[in-house]
């Protein structure tokens, strides 16, 4: 909502809206927009509203200001719904080029390395990005004068009690990208094979003649390209795939990669930040922009410039006795052992400290077996309370204290602190040396334990 809220602004619409009184990782984008949201919900705050648009948060459609827009007559649009229409140039007139990117892991990195390639080539994109700061972009969200549209493309509910329709549908791109397909939302789908078919609609959508880029190392993706009928490029670490990555090396704070285009070799490419799995989406963002035209070299130079995302791998800082502090939005399983196994490499002499928060009852719960097996990188794991969504109802037939119990019966050192701050209490007794990463890992608000604990 938050790049979406600067967006319209950008656009010349004047925006209110209203949340929580929390602090969230958006707060800080929204004040620079000079977005000031409004704390609770009232029927007071539709005075001279033109259109509202809503989340699947906080009542969905049941939500009082919702309900009552409906009975003023107030058009009222979800936020995918509001994407699609952005990005088909519906309010303005525009005519962008969409790049929608989709998957269950890794689309905020990906959007915003293609929006960042493309600024730096002076293309001035609109972009719609899910997180909080990119300092590359200096913005989540902004309303660019150039033809591209880049945005995140979510397979989660248009509302979730009202509306499944996934998120994505809503979107028309030109160009659609897949990085992986895993079952992240239980609690909207059924089965995998339900998921295939959704993002299998989702390539469908692509308009004619248009491309989609696929990640054919994951097994799903490619199951679902065989059912496509329209252009496919694909790429991975797999040697059959159109553009493949060869010899990744990642240090602390770069990352480099060679690419091979079937049997052409691409040369080396380069990041300023680290992680195999930033070559793999770095990847995906070189074919979207060869397939726009950019040249190679302005690839290279623009990739160079991304410097990363909020709450994705962000070095946070030092704990005053030495340890390093990273945050990441790791939630789902595969997730964390991808995340735990790139600080692996980048630091093969440091011990890692993980503190992770799980996401939602129903995705602990039906992932709980996942789960116990993907923290064994870690040398010590600090379990917190479940975070729990707006959009589901508690169960208390699943908690941290039964994942921790079970996870301690195949590794060592395992706690449960229920409380946030009761952690940063146990970190600071501790007295983590330089010999030491501390991550802090989750969807929720995980992230605050960094802020507490650092030091420079």
């Amino acid at each position: 909502m938050t790049p979406l809220a600067i967006i319209a602004k950008e656009a010349g619409f004047k925006v209110s809206g209203c949340d929580l009184g929390e602090e969230f990782i958006t707060d800080a984008p929204l004040k620079k927009a000079g977005i000031e949201p409004l704390v609770g919900f009232s029927q007071d705050h539709l005075k001279a509203c033109d259109l509202l648009i809503t989340t699947g948060a906080h009542g969905g459609f049941e939500n009082i200001e919702v309900i009552r827009a409906k009975e003023l007559g107030i058009p009222v649009w979800t936020q995918g719904q509001a994407v699609g229409k952005f990005m088909d140039g519906e309010l303005l007139n525009n005519n962008f080029e969409g790049i929608s990117v989709a998957g269950s892991h890794g689309k905020t990195t990906t959007s915003a390395m293609i929006a960042t390639v493309l600024k730096e080539n002076k293309q001035d994109p609109a972009f719609l990005i899910g997180t909080g700061d990119i300092p590359s972009l200096g913005s989540s969200g902004h309303f660019g004068q150039g033809k591209y549209f880049v945005a995140e493309a979510d397979e989660y509910a248009t509302e979730p009690k009202y509306d499944h329709t996934p998120k994505f549908l809503w979107q028309h791109p030109h160009i659609g990208v897949i990085t992986n397909i895993e079952f992240d939302h239980p609690d909207l789908y059924i089965s995998m094979d339900q998921l295939r078919e959704a993002f299998l609609n989702f390539a469908k959508n692509i308009k004619q003649p248009g491309a989609l880029i696929a990640c054919i190392d994951d097994l799903e993706t490619a199951s679902v390209i065989k059912q496509y009928a329209g252009k496919v490029i694909t790429y991975g670490f797999f040697k059959n795939a159109d553009f493949s990555l060869q010899k990744v090396n990642v240090s602390p704070e770069k990352t480099f990669f060679w690419v091979n285009a079937k049997d052409t070799l691409l040369g080396e490419f380069s990041l300023n930040i680290a992680g195999e799995q930033n070559a793999l989406n770095a990847l995906a963002a070189i074919i979207v922009c060869l397939e726009l035209g950019i040249s190679i070299d302005n690839i290279k130079k623009g990739l160079l410039a991304f410097k990363g995302t909020k709450r994705r791998s962000e070095f946070v800082g030092k704990t005053t006795s030495g340890a390093l502090i990273y945050d990441d939005y790791a939630h789902h399983p595969t997730e964390i052992k991808s995340t735990l196994g790139a600080f692996k490499k980048m630091y093969p002499n440091k011990k890692i400290v993980c503190i992770f928060q799980p996401h939602t009852y129903s995705r602990t719960k039906s992932l709980f077996e996942q789960f116990i097996s993907s923290f064994n990188l870690a040398n010590e794991l600090i379990l917190v309370d479940i975070f729990p969504s707006l959009r589901e109802s508690v169960d208390d037939t699943i908690s941290s204290k039964i994942l921790a119990d079970n996870v301690s019966k195949i590794q060592r050192d395992v706690l449960y602190i229920a409380k946030l701050e009761d952690v940063v209490k146990y970190l600071n007794q501790k007295g983590f040396n330089d010999g030491y990463i501390i991550i802090t890992m989750g969807a929720g608000d995980v992230y605050k334990i960094g802020k507490e604990l650092i030091y420079e």
